[in-house]
């Protein structure tokens, strides 16, 4: 569970880092699995596995629906350096959010960003949003997505590192400076007022809520900043692209990762009977 450090600082600033969340063994298997996955473009396929950007150009490949790449990736889905933690954040226990299970993944993703590319400031607490609302209200969360960044490099001054707006989850007014450094080709979230870079260890994770402003600096450094995204609300979600998990991948995961993957199952009407 989170610590009440760690809970004061995520309702003080909207996120909280989590040093050593992976170990380097498990970083050297995701690396290794990215490795294999031969070089796509985007709407390409591997797999299941679909290349993808956001349309801008500049703020690098991801690879969408991350977690059928194989083992490593499903151990993501409810790893206990953040399971319960997110769990807590998001909310729901005991209330109809769980009716169908306590969390589904509405997307996991895979980034690559070469020198060169960033991504603009995008979320804050205005406009007020359903899906990446913050709230605390009746002595619990419920955040309607919390995510989890992964760094499988070390990301420090010039690699190109997330920033964020420490407290504008809270936000009532859009930040006076929003348009300037806004998601577009070219666009960068420095040189905002009040933004931070976190720098992180690769294995480190940033958990955040989804509704604070954030984007990262542009990446000056040679080489390629490696990060592993996975988002999580409450379990009556949807997917933001339209995938949906295949039945292989299903199959294979415990029940428990299957509960979060796919919460609610299709209820079928059985044949009629014919005899």
């Amino acid at each position: 569970m989170a610590t009440d450090l760690k809970t004061y600082l995520f309702d003080l600033r909207g996120y909280i880092q989590l040093e050593q969340a992976l170990t380097s063994e498990e970083v050297a298997d995701l690396n290794t699995r990215l490795d294999e996955i031969p070089k796509l473009e985007p709407g390409e396929w591997f797999g299941n596995v679909h290349a993808h950007n956001y349309g801008d150009g500049n703020s690098g490949l991801n690879l969408q629906q991350i977690y059928e790449g194989g083992e490593p990736f499903e151990r993501l889905i409810d790893h206990p350096s953040w399971i319960e933690k997110i769990k807590f954040f998001v909310g729901g226990e005991g209330t109809f959010d769980y009716h169908h299970g306590p969390l589904f993944i509405d997307e996991n993703f895979a980034n690559f960003r070469e020198p060169g590319e960033a991504i603009g400031l995008h979320s804050g607490g205005y406009p007020p949003n359903l899906r990446n609302q913050y709230r605390y209200h009746g002595g619990r969360f419920m955040c309607g997505q919390v995510n989890i960044l992964l760094a499988l490099t070390d990301i420090g001054p010039g690699d190109g590192g997330t920033m964020l707006i420490p407290g504008s989850h809270k936000s009532n007014f859009k930040h006076p400076h929003y348009d300037r450094h806004r998601m577009s080709k070219d666009a960068t979230v420095e040189g905002t007022e009040g933004a931070v870079e976190t720098q992180m260890k690769a294995g480190d994770a940033l958990l955040f809520v989804d509704g604070i402003s954030h984007g990262s600096a542009k990446r000056t450094n040679p080489g390629t900043r490696r990060i592993i995204v996975y988002r999580y609300g409450p379990s009556w979600g949807n997917f933001r692209h339209g995938y949906q998990p295949s039945q292989e991948l299903l199959d294979r995961l415990t029940p428990e990762r299957r509960r979060i993957v796919s919460p609610q199952q299709p209820l079928l009407k059985p044949p009629k009977d014919t005899d």
